[in-house]
């Protein structure tokens, strides 16, 4: 029998009936999901195609990263182009803070959480701020198509330390930069 005096708090809904997220993204911010089509051979997984008019910007450049386990990559910003995540394989949390002035969402953090098991296609909009933490025990693989391909000379990379007061949200385990 439950003690009285323990009742604890409720969780918050996170889903919906229907599986929906009941979690907001920051304005201009699509998610797609992507399927993975399994055999007795393997699987394959479509990870963009312009035909889906998915986003606005043409297929211009994909390079892939990694994420230790234990790792945060972040907080890292771009003024003049949007990153396009597909991750590929691992667990990773997407932190996103919103900068953008005249956004309808500036000032909030996002958390989205990109999974192997569920994979998606981000978008993350110049101007806002995201870092990424590898949350299994397994490396972390993403694609990114970026809208525009690596300027060597003058990268449009911006960067903060990983616990900066100015992106009010703390990161409580991991390292990185």
């Amino acid at each position: 029998m439950l003690s009285p005096h323990l009742s604890g708090l409720r969780d918050s809904a996170t889903v919906t009936s229907e599986g929906r997220s009941t979690s907001s993204l920051p304005e201009g911010v699509v998610l797609r999901d992507l399927v993975t089509h399994l055999d007795e051979r393997g699987t394959v997984c479509e990870l963009l195609d312009p035909r889906w008019k998915w986003h606005p910007d043409p297929l211009v450049f994909a390079y892939t990263f990694s994420i230790r386990s234990g790792m945060i990559k972040g907080w890292g910003m771009h003024k003049t182009h949007d990153d396009r995540y597909s991750l590929l394989s691992g667990e990773l949390l997407l932190v996103l803070f919103d900068d953008r002035a005249g956004s309808g969402t500036r000032g909030q953090v996002f958390r989205i959480v990109l999974s192997a098991f569920h994979r998606q296609l981000i978008n993350i909009p110049a101007g806002v701020w995201h870092a990424n933490q590898n949350m299994g025990s397994d490396d972390v693989i993403v694609v990114n198509f970026p809208t525009a391909p690596y300027d060597h000379a003058h990268p449009d990379k911006y960067r903060l330390p990983i616990n900066t007061d100015k992106i009010p949200y703390h990161f409580d385990v991991g390292r990185g930069r």
